[in-house]
């Protein structure tokens, strides 16, 4: 049987219009369900909360709101509904493999429950900036039409005593209540290495905090936690998350598709696409996509439809710049 908390979260979502909040509640529910034994009554509430949200919507209904984090959450958490996909990703193949059995899986998630196992939903990006870490968690939010909530870590790390770890555990009372996806960016702040010789007590306590949230958290939510500085994790982080996926610089493959996609309609007809490509080598896509609106925008500046071959490189040797001046 649902708690008392659980039938006031209910009815609370509805009078409220809280759709996301109200499939995520039931959700709880039928997972509290499938794990007291009681399987066909948890695959039946699954079946009507996956029927309930296919059914088609007309253009009299109302659009559902966002689901947002209330009192003290909405401090540490940032909340969108990103329209992302993973299309919209140049990603090698392995990296894009993963990403595309976490979303089946997810989109199984109650066939997959009712089997007594648990689908992918704790992940550890790790590479370099600029190479579609952060993009990622959009990608599966837009995916599977869920919210992306993007933990405010300067909201979050503070420096009393104890605050932080209490503010922590507020995030993953809020990733229970509501579904969806949690983005950790910039992970290192609070997961590196315990003992470090800059460490202080208060950042060992958080993550020892957040090793014991996360192994304890069964919901339905995603957790994302990306990393430019994976050398200073902690190794106990590792078995805590489904995967890991790692994501490097771009290929001179997928330099070229990069470059496609972002230049559009100013591409011409003709451009010397491995030379290009040669030039980009070691920019990040990040890098080559300003690269690329800079070519744009000199383009438009002089009226003309498309961009030279000169105006890109150029652009792209401009970035390369930026980048070494940045990384001293």
């Amino acid at each position: 049987m649902p708690s008392a908390d659980q039938v006031k979260a209910l009815i609370s979502s509805l009078t409220e219009g809280d759709e996301a909040h109200f499939y995520s509640v039931a959700m709880q529910i039928a997972a509290h369900e499938a794990r007291l034994g009681h399987g066909k009554l948890a695959e039946e509430i699954r079946a009507l909360i996956d029927k309930a949200k296919s059914r088609v919507t007309t253009p009299s209904k109302q659009p559902i709101p966002l689901a947002r984090p209330r009192g003290e959450a909405a401090e540490l958490l940032s909340a969108s509904y990103p329209s992302a996909h993973l299309k919209d990703l140049v990603l090698g193949t392995r990296t894009k493999k993963k990403l595309e059995r976490v979303i089946r899986e997810q989109r199984a998630v109650s066939l997959i429950r009712s089997s007594g196992l648990s689908p992918r939903r704790k992940l550890l990006l790790i590479g370099p900036p600029g190479t579609g870490k952060t993009l990622t968690a959009s990608a599966l939010a837009g995916e599977l039409g869920l919210p992306l909530f993007v933990v405010r870590l300067d909201s979050l790390i503070t420096k009393f005593m104890g605050e932080t770890a209490a503010k922590l555990r507020l995030i993953f009372e809020t990733l229970n209540q509501t579904r969806g996806v949690y983005l950790f960016d910039e992970f290192d702040s609070i997961g590196s290495t315990r003992g470090l010789a800059n460490d202080v007590g208060e950042i060992r306590r958080v993550l020892n905090s957040f090793l014991q949230m996360v192994e304890q958290d069964h919901s339905d939510s995603l957790v994302v936690a990306a990393t430019n500085h994976v050398r200073i994790l902690d190794r106990a982080l590792f078995r805590r998350f489904d995967d890991v996926i790692e994501y490097d610089l771009p290929d001179r493959t997928r330099i070229i598709e990069t470059l496609k996609v972002k230049l559009g309609g100013f591409a011409p007809a003709k451009l010397q696409w491995p030379k290009i490509a040669t030039a980009a080598q070691g920019l990040n896509f990040a890098d080559i996509t300003r690269a690329c609106e800079d070519a744009i925008k000199d383009a438009i500046i002089h009226d003309r439809t498309s961009v030279t071959h000169a105006e890109l490189i150029h652009s792209i040797s401009d970035r390369k710049i930026a980048v070494t001046h940045k990384s001293k």
